[in-house]
């Protein structure tokens, strides 16, 4: 890339964007979850391992089924959001690399056979592509709510009982109702959170 955005994407994605608690009634259809999905694959991940899974819980049933694991705080707003997305990672992702990162025909091994080296890098990847999820939803116009606040091992129970996929973080997406927004939260000043060694 060779220049910056124009300071309304940047407010759109950084500056004036929140985190929603409240989203409008109108539906994301699963054209513009295809064309999100089709944005935020492109983020870097380690070696391409590409670790993280989603489930878009859209209907009534999956949202009964998530219900139960919702810390009580969290339960009103991820049942009335158009989408909730289920970010996860697959414990086997290296079973792709083959094809994904082909430059390093060894680097399946690699991680098939050191347990925690593949565990660090799914948390680490499927972390950072929850980020990038976040990111290209803000600039396709949704809204996001990312949550911590639940019991994973529920979540795991109800969606992956196969124990291949891992949930790692929620987030609520649809068109963002700012009625729902609390007051914006400071951030740390450049001192108090950049060394410059």
């Amino acid at each position: 890339m060779t220049h910056s955005l124009d300071p309304a994407a940047l407010d759109q994605l950084f500056l004036q964007a929140r985190t929603f608690n409240k989203f409008t009634a109108e539906p994301v259809g699963d054209d513009l979850l295809r064309q999100l999905y089709d944005l935020y694959k492109w983020g870097p991940t380690s070696m391409n391992t590409q670790p993280g899974r989603v489930v878009f819980v859209r209907t009534e049933e999956g949202k009964q089924k998530l219900k139960p694991a919702l810390m009580p705080n969290n339960v009103d707003k991820t049942m009335a959001a158009p989408v909730v997305a289920i970010v996860a990672l697959d414990t086997a992702f290296y079973e792709h690399m083959p094809t994904q990162f082909p430059a390093n025909p060894a680097a399946r091994d690699l991680f098939a056979s050191n347990a925690g080296l593949s565990t660090d890098t799914a948390t680490r990847n499927s972390s950072l592509q929850g980020a990038y999820l976040i990111m290209a939803a803000r600039a396709l116009g949704l809204a996001a709510g990312p949550m911590s606040g639940f019991n994973p091992t529920m979540v795991n129970e109800a969606f992956f009982p196969d124990g291949r996929w891992k949930a790692n973080f929620l987030i609520n997406l649809g068109w963002g109702d700012p009625s729902g927004n609390r007051p914006r939260g400071p951030r740390l000043a450049f001192e108090d959170g950049v060394v410059l060694a």
